[in-house]
């Protein structure tokens, strides 16, 4: 074998693989209503798999953004692209029917029964009777919805928190690669509110889900989201994790839109392996929040937290919270 030769077999066996394109891509989106600018020059990502929460102040076009994801309202300017083909290249009918969409409002069928609206779009893309009921069941029994009693219900008959379950069913019910959320849960009652996110964030099928949602609630987007894009007056303030946002603000705007729950996002942001050296982890899951842990060690929550007392826990989030602040103002 010559030496170029060998050099090329040698570059295609140390060749880095291409990472795979981006299941959502949003470049340059505007939007306006009248002389209103509403959504200015918006552009970013999104992995399969990743859950990516917009975020800000009532009216800064995070709805607006959302819908423009699934042609809902059409852009002025810009593209949006779903697995490298631009969503103006095909009906938007055929577009949503590859999409879930949640509401706040839920919007179930009410004449429809339970099993009758979570297998609406699975009838309309020609799926056979058996696999959608089949389907179905599956879902309503992940969701807590035992099958037997609720697939016949009306929608009246069932609490917020029950339509919302049976929502988020309907959405996933034929199986998207991409979620829709709008306000998912504004309408519910803060302990059911609080009781179907922790369901959300534990649901299996949305794991390898690309989801797309939109809340005005701080918490809630620390909670769920992989990466939060920050809105004010239409235009991106920061787009990055959470922890991101909290420990390394773009601007002034991102620092006071957390300052009110700074304490509380700290809680909930900082995991045990960012305050303890593993002698103190012990048994505990590493990835367990402060917050989850406190709730344990006063007895609000089932779990382990290893060997450390309340005092102890607290004294170790302090010193890891001064340590991203020195970090910060490196």
């Amino acid at each position: 074998m010559t030496d170029v030769a060998l050099v090329f077999r040698l570059g295609l066996l140390c060749r880095v693989p291409a990472s795979p394109p981006p299941v959502i891509r949003v470049s340059h989106l505007r939007k306006h209503f009248g002389a209103h600018a509403v959504v200015q020059d918006v552009s970013f990502e999104l992995a399969v798999g990743e859950t990516l929460v917009l975020l800000g102040p009532s009216g800064c076009g995070k709805t607006t953004l959302l819908k423009m994801l699934n042609r809902l309202i059409e852009p002025d300017g810009g593209s949006v692209e779903i697995n490298g083909r631009d969503v103006r290249q095909q009906p938007a009918e055929t577009l949503r029917r590859g999409m879930g969409y949640v509401i706040q409002q839920v919007g179930l069928l009410p004449h429809y029964t339970v099993a009758e609206n979570i297998g609406v779009v699975p009838r309309l893309l020609g799926h056979a009777p058996a696999a959608i009921a089949a389907r179905t069941e599956a879902l309503l029994t992940r969701l807590h919805l035992p099958p037997a009693r609720y697939a016949g219900q009306l929608p009246q008959q069932l609490s917020g928190g029950q339509q919302q379950r049976v929502g988020l069913a309907r959405a996933l019910a034929a199986d998207p690669p991409i979620v829709l959320m709008d306000e998912p849960f504004g309408a519910l009652d803060p302990i059911t509110r609080a009781g179907i996110r922790r369901e959300f964030r534990e649901l299996e099928e949305l794991r390898s889900k690309t989801v797309v949602l939109v809340t005005h609630d701080v918490a809630e987007a620390f909670e769920l989201a992989d990466r939060i894009l920050l809105l004010n007056a239409g235009r991106v303030q920061q787009l990055g994790t959470p922890r991101e946002l909290l420990f390394r603000p773009a601007n002034d705007f991102v620092r006071y839109f957390f300052a009110a729950e700074r304490l509380a996002l700290q809680l909930r942001t900082l995991t045990l392996d960012d305050v303890f050296d593993n002698e103190f982890l012990h048994d505990a899951n590493p990835h367990t929040t402060v917050h989850e842990a406190l709730e344990t060690l006063t007895g609000t929550a089932v779990g382990t937290t290893g060997r450390f007392s309340v005092a102890q826990l607290m004294a170790a989030f302090g010193a890891a919270l001064q340590r991203e602040e020195d970090a910060w103002k490196r």
